[in-house]
């Protein structure tokens, strides 16, 4: 009987010997884990604050050269807001016209031309934000479709104006006259029995 309670005994202490071993190790992990739950909470707070300042100069750069541009254009712009939203956990952008403290969304309540115009100065928007640039060449097919006749000759000069400060050559398709105004160079396009003739 002796025997076995001590044989059992030493079994215990034992067990206790690896409980204790276990806890100690236990204990220097979970000091671990923490230390790496700190810094990864340090790190995703960088990247918090990196984002934020990063939005901060997207906002700006985009409303920026956009408002300029419908300044160019229109003798009553619209401002060009930009808006920063968290939508399905991802971080996307919403894109505002603003005209005396009304909101309003480009896509629905904007007329002659006023998107068209957006959307070319986001494009150069875009393309300057680039590193590293592309070639310095942008084709554009239509780009003012939508803009009515008596704003077009401002976009022209507006297209010639970027072209100079930026040293971007623009390359584009239209059917309005007027807005090849300041081109430097035209090339027309006719097609007679299948054969396309350029002059």
């Amino acid at each position: 009987m002796i025997t076995q309670v001590r044989n059992k005994l030493e079994q215990l202490k034992g067990q206790k010997f690896q409980i204790e071993k276990a806890i100690k190790k236990n204990k220097i992990d979970l000091a671990l884990l923490r230390k790496s739950l700190r810094q990864h909470e340090q790190a995703r707070e960088v990247i918090r604050k990196v984002g934020l300042q990063t939005q901060e100069q997207l906002q700006f750069h985009i409303s920026d050269i956009t408002s300029l541009a419908m300044e160019a254009v229109f003798p009553d712009p619209y401002e060009v807001i930009v808006e920063f939203v968290q939508r399905r956990n991802k971080t996307e952008c919403d894109l505002y016209f603003v005209r005396d403290e009304n909101k309003v969304d480009p896509m629905t309540a904007s007329g002659v031309g006023a998107v068209d115009v957006a959307t070319f100065a986001l494009r150069i928007a875009s393309w300057s934000m680039a590193y590293p640039h592309s070639r310095n060449t942008i084709i554009l097919d239509e780009p003012f479709r939508f803009l009515s006749e008596n704003y077009q000759e401002k976009a022209s000069t507006m297209i010639k104006e970027i072209s100079t400060k930026l040293e971007i050559q623009f390359i584009i398709v239209t059917h309005e006259q007027i807005l090849t105004t300041y081109a430097d160079k035209i090339f027309t396009t006719s097609m007679k029995r299948k054969i396309t003739k350029i002059t």
